[in-house]
């Protein structure tokens, strides 16, 4: 009997720990809605194809990335808006780098690898040691790539290997390896954020810089790490987008408009602008809502236009209920 109490109790307190970001039940609601006006008013292809689903994932691919980057810098109370511009920087730096030679690949990977370190520790010393506004910092630093690419590749030729096209094309059985990398890199943010020194020093550093300094950390090396993750995380999406489109050019990381909606999709998992609070499994249900909600858009057919205002009149309601739930919770 008593065996039986305890093992309630435990249960009882296993489930109350569980934490589940309340942008998931916006994903199911959004989901099921979408699925619905898909069966009543388009094809309902939705539901049919499975393979329609599979591409809402492959698509969240590139923002997922570089928004498990951005969670980091947001969570230690910084911005990135460099990271479009990395993005294209890395695609048309691999693909002239590789120039269709598979032998090439390994030693292109490695130099976009080192320019998205420079960058983030460039980003990390303007705002901590020149104590710059991040806001500020990390858009002169994407101006000044966007000049570099514009002013140096504006008629570039270059391509990748079609092996290296595995990336954004081929699957382990029945999942792209793509999705396959999406999730490896939200787990390895998970784990740095909860599991290590780095993660708990970046939560409080974001809580409050000050008494984080005060404390003894060193805050200018956190968040100069945070803005490396960020960076590499940009590169990562841009291989991506260059092994989708065997070549890279300088408009995909704006047109994409990465920097935008990594922080959006960033803040409606649940990541505090303030700094302090947030987690990488939220930020990836704020993509896939993204992603669902554009698949459905595109089911119906509505207007380009339309869709933008929507999306942003989706994205406020979001953000604004997680506010007050996020308040009523704290009170």
């Amino acid at each position: 009997m008593t065996t039986g109490t305890i093992s309630v109790k435990n249960l009882k307190h296993a489930v109350q720990t569980v934490h589940i970001p309340p942008v998931y039940y916006f994903l199911v609601i959004i989901t099921l809605v979408g699925i619905t006006l898909d069966q009543l008013l388009a094809r309902g292809n939705i539901l049919s194809n499975p393979i329609i689903m599979t591409n809402i994932l492959v698509r969240s691919v590139a923002l997922g990335i570089v928004a498990v980057g951005q969670t980091f810098v947001m969570i230690g109370a910084a911005i990135d808006l460099s990271v479009a511009f990395t993005i294209s920087l890395t695609a048309v730096l691999a693909s002239q780098l590789m120039q269709g030679d598979p032998a090439r690949v390994p030693m292109a990977i490695l130099i976009v690898f080192a320019i998205g370190i420079i960058i983030g520790v460039t980003n990390g010393l303007i705002v901590t040691k020149l104590n710059v506004n991040p806001f500020i910092a990390t858009l002169g630093t994407g101006l000044i790539i966007k000049g570099i690419l514009n002013g140096t590749f504006a008629n570039y030729k270059g391509s990748v290997p079609k092996s290296f096209q595995t990336f954004g094309y081929d699957s382990l059985g029945p999942i792209p390896i793509s999705i396959l990398v999406l999730l490896v890199v939200v787990i390895i943010g998970w784990f740095i954020l909860s599991r290590t020194k780095f993660g708990a020093h970046l939560y409080g550093v974001g809580g409050s810089r000050e008494i984080g300094r005060l404390s003894g950390l060193r805050t200018a090396r956190i968040v100069t790490g945070a803005f490396i993750i960020s960076s590499l995380t940009a590169v990562l999406s841009g291989l991506f987008i260059v092994s989708r489109l065997g070549s890279g050019a300088p408009w995909v990381g704006p047109d994409g408009v990465y920097d935008l909606e990594s922080i959006a999709a960033t803040v409606i998992g649940g990541t505090a602008l303030a700094g302090g609070r947030g987690g990488v499994f939220g930020t990836l249900a704020g993509v896939l809502m993204f992603g669902m909600i554009d698949t459905v858009f595109n089911q119906l057919g509505v207007d380009t236009y339309l869709k933008t205002v929507l999306r942003g009149a989706l994205i406020i309601l979001a953000v604004a209920s997680y506010s007050i739930r996020s308040g009523r919770e704290a009170a």
